[in-house]
């Protein structure tokens, strides 16, 4: 049985995973009111591209077994920049030299931004 999340619950479970497979810089921004996109996005990093797949893959497997799927799907084949979107909850998981170029946290700079560490 899906255990209901918030979406704010669900952007900080997908954080935690990400974390769980060694993800780094993991930051949720907060787009409610600020876009229609999404309420929440998820941003996270890993050092190469079969670690971005492996966290994607993480994300993926771990919030399935909650219940949850994604809408949408794309970029795990590449593993540059993998997006999971979950409606109000958009995870992006990002080979660093990739974040860098895209700056997400650029563009949505006025957004709240909440960071997530495994300390």
């Amino acid at each position: 049985m899906k255990k209901e999340l918030t979406p704010l619950a669900l952007a900080r479970q997908a954080g935690r995973l990400a974390l769980a497979k060694k993800g780094f810089d993991v930051r949720i921004l907060k787009l409610k009111g600020l876009s229609s996109v999404c309420d929440y996005f998820v941003i996270a990093s890993g050092e190469a591209d079969v670690q971005v797949k492996a966290i994607a893959g993480h994300i993926y497997d771990e919030l399935a077994s909650m219940g949850y799927k994604p809408n949408y799907r794309e970029g795990h084949r590449e593993g540059n920049w993998v997006l999971l979107d979950y409606i109000d909850v958009v995870v992006h998981v990002f080979y660093e030299p990739t974040r860098s170029f895209y700056a997400l946290e650029k563009l949505w700079g006025d957004a709240p931004v909440e960071e997530l560490s495994d300390e």
